[in-house]
């Protein structure tokens, strides 16, 4: 999941080198356990990965259920300044 959401975004932004995911896990051990993927663009990107009224965020988050579902697997995107 880190890898999709990290090439999205590398083609949504102007600095694509400046596009990091971080994997954080959560509850170890347990099918349904929350992973919180944290993803740092420039300051100038910001915007563009949001979207106007935060669609985009909000695509890429259904993206991540959609495919957390498949794998039984919970995500939570954070998009962080």
């Amino acid at each position: 999941m880190k890898e999709l959401i990290e090439e999205i975004a590398k083609s949504l932004v102007d600095a694509p080198d400046a596009v990091a995911v971080r994997e954080i896990a959560g509850e170890q051990g347990t099918a349904s356990g929350l992973t919180v993927l944290e993803l740092k663009v420039a300051a100038g990107d910001l915007g563009k990965v949001i979207g106007k009224q935060g669609r985009t965020a909000r695509s890429l988050r259904s993206l991540l259920n959609a495919a957390g579902t498949k794998s039984e697997r919970r995500y939570m995107l954070e998009i962080a300044e």
